[in-house]
């Protein structure tokens, strides 16, 4: 069966709500394709290669975490932007991007996903006065040693993560944000979990955490970043009988 894009563009907005969030680039349909949809492949950021995987598997849509059109960056559609719109264009393919909305819904977002990978329960998240409350809060399943965590996300991730070694000898409540989360370890000190997890780690953070004996965890931004637009993509599937392929473009960062 196929849907069309109208209503695979109704449905994720109904879904994600990105009308909610203040983000940096535009959430939803970035790049308008064919109108009828059979075939959707999702990743984490819309890539050259990704792109070209998608031709290949010859899909109407992509589906992404990290689109285009960032607040900031050069307007021209020269270079890099070109050739990657450029091939959208040509094979009249639709590309839809979620990047806050897809961090945080509850079930399908990455932090939810995450979460669920690693075998912790949720429950609560957190965030700074007038800003969407990304990071989730909950408890590990059983008590982890440091190496425990390393082991359990190295096994779930198939990454080694960069650990940073707090003060208690078990790690039972946790905070994670999944991306580049790294300045948000004041609310998990604040919220007296014993350890964070996100995907990045910044020169500071090192101190940050060894100062208030915080077990940190870095374990990639792009590996933590690869289970929400899965989910979507199979909600994606199964709400309009289409077919639903996730592509890995393997990212070290």
């Amino acid at each position: 069966m196929a849907a069309t894009r109208q209503q695979i563009q109704k449905e994720l907005d109904s879904l994600l709500e990105p009308q909610r969030f203040r983000d940096y680039c535009p959430n939803g349909l970035q790049v308008e394709g064919r109108s009828e949809i059979n075939l959707v492949v999702s990743g984490v950021t819309a890539s050259l290669a990704l792109i070209e995987a998608a031709i290949a598997a010859e899909a109407d849509m992509v589906l992404v975490h990290h689109g285009y059109f960032w607040k900031g960056e050069p307007q021209e559609v020269v270079g890099m932007k070109k050739r990657r719109l450029a091939l959208l264009l040509e094979n009249d393919i639709n590309l839809f991007a979620y990047h806050l909305p897809l961090d945080a819904h509850p079930e399908l977002g990455n932090n939810a996903q995450l979460g669920k990978m690693l075998g912790f329960e949720q429950e609560r998240c957190i965030g700074r006065p007038g800003e969407t409350a990304l990071v989730a809060i909950g408890q590990a399943a059983g008590k982890l040693s440091h190496a425990g965590m390393l082991e359990l996300l190295a096994e779930k991730l198939q990454r080694q993560a960069l650990g940073i070694q707090g003060s208690t000898d078990a790690i039972e409540r946790v905070a994670w944000c999944t991306g580049a989360a790294q300045n948000y370890i004041d609310l998990a000190v604040e919220a007296g979990v014993d350890a964070f997890i996100t995907g990045e780690i910044s020169e500071q953070t090192f101190h940050v955490a060894k100062e208030t004996g915080l077990h940190f965890f870095s374990a990639g931004h792009h590996a933590t970043e690869r289970y929400g637009v899965q989910a979507v993509g199979e909600y994606l599937a199964d709400k309009f009988s289409l077919s639903h392929r996730f592509i890995d473009i393997d990212n070290p960062v």
